[in-house]
């Protein structure tokens, strides 16, 4: 099923591929019983019975194929309001686009365009939405509009995300448009104040945008959202040299990493990851340097010592420590003679020293992942469900923040305490008036989780469900997750096996403990210690590129801190199985679909 929705999806992409087609002269006119069976499917669609005028508006383009491709055209967006993408890109690939007329291609488009977003291709989508014919049907234009809103938020472009949000606000009904000015303000709010008051200098008296900003400049002193990673180029292509392209190792390498102390099993994975990695590289195992571990006891004053150590033994980059406290005092002495990666973000607001880097695993990152991911799905609206520990809060806050940014809200935020079993009353009262921009957020670990998804379903909840990497073991366990079925969430490339050129997850985790369970993790971002490492200056002064490593595609910021994308996985009869394109439970965006297709 999975591989012929890619295959329909891939298609689809075909068929757009050249843009517009060339529609040719009118069809025959169908026959009086198809129109009917045509305009009872209409009825049901009106009606709010997508499902039956899927059926219906099938049934007839399979009877008649004077009225075929526009019946296929009204059952694939009947699909999109359902939720089903892979069905609407099976249909679109089953069209004669020549038997269109001009605005039926048109929408033809725009549902292409979405199902590329979906696809994580905001490029492709804009592209398919460009010089479409004027003026649209309404519920055509205002939905091009939304998906290119989402498209160019995808792209990091909040103006004309904005510019797009705001034409889009006389199209919707009187009721809707409150909300959709307020969307446009979080969206623009997101850039910040230094951003919105330049901006803000620079449009005209009559730019519709310029109220929004600044309504927005006087929202912006919240906290403001994380800049998301736009990976588009990954590093190490190979040279005219033979040389891959960016790469430039140094010739010792200090790791340090706690050995003894509170933290050694930590320290062990991240130690096994890293030589993993170090070990699997046979492009450029010529180039391997001498690296020399260092035992930091997981202290701060521990990581100082070790860190002098590694300097007075030639290392020319030190690879560690790993506790933010131990970062935070190397960060803190007077001089760095050698550079550093350090495995984690230091305390508070401590600068990465010039010429060092920070790579960490935080759930911030995930939260804020999380949040654009929602977005991107055209959900706008979230239940949140979460437990009452520190990670499951920095997530929460992350995820808070940055889907405001974006135009998001959370409705409903419920904190689960531990050791509770019935959450009937907390789910009944969270889903009560809850609408089809609306997802549940899980931010729970796996035991809690287990219980409240069954719970859900009792609940007659069909709103996609999304988490993070929190609520999965690592560990298949397709007994005990079958629960989570349905559940979507980010997680680590590696763990899947879905990101190439690295060593198998399985064979590893039947080898060492270390590469199994909840160590995973700390494993595979030993495994992109190791990666990043000659592509440090490559990556600083090439924004975008990226490292395709096991915890993610890995980029850097202005900030020399590495950013890190991860995949989205989504529990199918109790296995953790990679999303292709995130198609597998899509809700409908939320903008009115046609009303007469």
């Amino acid at each position: 099923m999975r591989f012929l929705a890619y295959t329909a999806l891939l298609a689809a992409a075909m068929l757009l591929a050249g843009g517009c087609a060339t529609l040719g002269p009118s069809p025959p006119a169908a026959s009086p019983q198809a129109e009917a069976q045509y305009a009872h499917a209409q009825e049901l669609y009106r009606s709010g019975d997508y499902r039956g005028a899927a059926s219906g508006f099938v049934a007839v383009a399979d009877t008649d194929p004077a009225i075929r491709d526009r019946a296929l055209l009204a059952a694939a967006a009947s699909y999109r309001s359902l939720g089903r993408l892979d069905q609407t890109a099976a249909l679109l690939s089953r069209i004669d686009r020549h038997q269109l007329t001009p605005n039926q291609d048109a929408r033809y488009r725009v549902l292409a365009a979405e199902i590329a977003l979906q696809r994580g291709a905001a490029d492709a989508a804009l592209k398919q939405l460009a010089d479409l014919p004027s003026p649209l049907p309404p519920d055509v234009h205002q939905h091009a509009l939304d998906v290119e809103a989402r498209a160019q938020l995808a792209n990091g472009n909040r103006l004309a995300a904005a510019r797009a949000l705001v034409q889009r606000i006389p199209l919707l009904s009187q009721p809707a448009q409150a909300g959709a000015r307020q969307q446009a303000i979080a969206v623009l709010a997101g850039m910040g104040h230094d951003p919105l008051a330049s901006l803000l200098a620079s449009l005209a008296d009559n730019d519709p945008v310029k109220p929004y900003v600044q309504q927005a400049l006087g929202q912006s002193g919240a906290a403001p959202p994380r800049v998301l990673p736009q990976p588009n180029q990954p590093v190490g292509t190979l040279a005219p040299s033979g040389a891959p392209q960016g790469f430039a190792m140094p010739s010792r390498v200090a790791l340090l990493l706690p050995a003894t102390g509170p933290v050694a099993v930590a320290g062990a994975a991240v130690r096994d990851g890293f030589f993993t990695a170090y070990f699997h590289t046979p492009v450029t195992q010529e180039r391997r340097p001498a690296v020399k571990v260092y035992d930091t006891g997981g202290t701060a004053d521990g990581a100082v010592a070790a860190y002098r150590q590694a300097v007075a033994d030639g290392a020319e980059l030190v690879v560690g420590p790993l506790g933010r406290a131990a970062v935070s005092s190397i960060f803190a002495q007077p001089q760095l003679p050698v550079p550093v990666l350090a495995l984690n973000h230091a305390q508070g607001d401590t600068p990465t020293p010039l010429g060092s880097f920070e790579f960490a695993l935080l759930p911030e990152a995930e939260g804020a992942q999380l949040a654009a991911h929602m977005v991107t799905l055209g959900l706008h609206a979230a239940i949140v469900f979460r437990s009452d520990d520190d990670t499951a809060a920095r997530s929460f806050d992350a995820f808070k923040t940055q889907f405001a940014s974006l135009g998001g809200q959370v409705a409903n935020d419920v904190v689960l305490a531990q050791g509770g079993v019935d959450f009937a009353a907390q789910i009944q009262a969270a889903l009560a008036g809850s609408g089809s921009e609306t997802g549940i957020v899980v931010l729970l670990r796996p035991v809690q989780a287990r219980l409240l998804m069954p719970q859900l379903r009792l609940a007659r909840s069909t709103l996609p469900t999304f988490g993070t990497s929190l609520v999965y073991t690592g560990n298949e366990d397709a007994t005990a997750d079958g629960d989570l079925d349905g559940l979507q969430f980010c997680d680590e490339p590696w763990l899947f096996d879905a990101q190439t050129g690295l060593p198998d997850h399985a064979t590893l985790a039947s080898l060492l403990s270390t590469a199994t369970g909840p160590a995973a993790r700390l494993f595979a971002f030993g495994m992109d210690a190791w990666a990043l490492v000659p592509y440090l200056g490559w990556l600083q002064s090439h924004p975008g590129s990226y490292v395709p490593g096991a915890t993610g595609q890995l980029t850097m910021d202005a900030s020399r801190h590495v950013q890190r994308t991860p995949i989205w996985v989504q529990f199918q009869g109790g296995i953790a199985r990679p999303v292709a394109a995130g198609l597998e439970t899509q809700p409908p965006s939320g903008t009115p679909v046609p009303t007469g297709p």
